[in-house]
């Protein structure tokens, strides 16, 4: 029974984790291109996906930053910004 409740908690606290650092890249990404953020909600999405792209991209061109909270971060923020960028080209036509 332990077992389970340690790997409930490590769940929650792996969404928390990640919706932090979400929000947190894609309030940056926002701000670099848009000039304002996306709203929480807005922000959270765009960095969970921009960590996604990134991370695919980066790996694709043979990329390596490391693996520390930094190494994870650039390319987080590359990705969004990235997508950012597609959506604006998208919206602007």
């Amino acid at each position: 029974m332990e077992g389970l409740l340690g790997a409930g908690i490590g769940l929650v606290l792996g969404l928390v984790i990640l919706a932090v650092f979400g929000g947190i890249v894609g309030w940056l990404a926002s701000l670099l291109i848009k000039g304002t953020g996306l709203g929480l909600f807005g922000d959270i999405l765009l960095g969970i996906a921009g960590s996604i792209v990134g991370g695919w991209l980066f790996q694709a061109l043979g990329l390596a930053v490391g693996t520390s909270v930094l190494g994870a971060f650039i390319p987080a923020l590359g990705g969004a910004v990235l997508l950012l960028l597609i959506v604006k080209m998208v919206r602007r036509n």
